[in-house]
């Protein structure tokens, strides 16, 4: 039976001119969902490298309204972590309906208790966050449960008009 994993590992012994044995060593192994959901959209730096518990992240979105820009974050990892969550803040100014001017962001598995379900567990790691983040630019960007309720009605009202002046608030702010 063929299956995905088996597809992968064949695939990449090929590229590399190596045999499938040797595809098998644990330094070259990656989960399958990270192969196919790895995109070039997002970058960490550590401000300081002593500090891995403090650390930015850059997304630069390929599709949708915010195309063009790099927005900065900045993710601080508690002592109390996996328990709770990070702690995460958008430095970049920008006209979007989760995430306010002021850099608080609506993304429910950043919430330490949400009453659906979705927030915080000690299960979920920071690949998680990064995917959550880069995830506010596609598709959970989420018009109906908005923190910036002016962007959601923005967008509500003028597609077009919302869409220039995320355009304007990326020449301004997310270059």
């Amino acid at each position: 039976m063929l299956t995905l994993a088996s597809k992968l590992k064949r695939e990449e012994g090929v590229r590399a001119g190596r045999t499938l044995a040797r595809s098998n060593d644990a330094s070259h192994r990656v989960s399958i969902r990270d192969r196919l959901l790895i995109k070039d959209t997002c970058k960490v730096t550590f401000p300081d490298e002593n500090k891995l518990c403090h650390f930015h992240l850059a997304i630069s979105p390929d599709e949708g309204y915010y195309l063009g820009g790099k927005f900065q974050f900045e993710i601080e990892v508690p002592e109390a972590y996996n328990m709770v969550p990070p702690k995460v803040k958008c430095l970049t100014r920008i006209w979007h309906p989760n995430i306010a001017e002021t850099g608080e962001i609506c993304l429910s598995l950043l919430r330490e208790h949400s009453i659906d379900g979705t927030g915080w567990a000690p299960t979920r790691t920071l690949k998680d966050v990064v995917w959550g983040l880069n995830s506010l630019f596609t598709d959970l960007l989420n018009f109906d449960d908005p923190l910036n309720i002016d962007a959601a009605e923005h967008h509500l009202r003028d597609k077009e008009d919302f869409r220039n002046k995320v355009q304007d608030f990326i020449k301004n702010y997310a270059r």
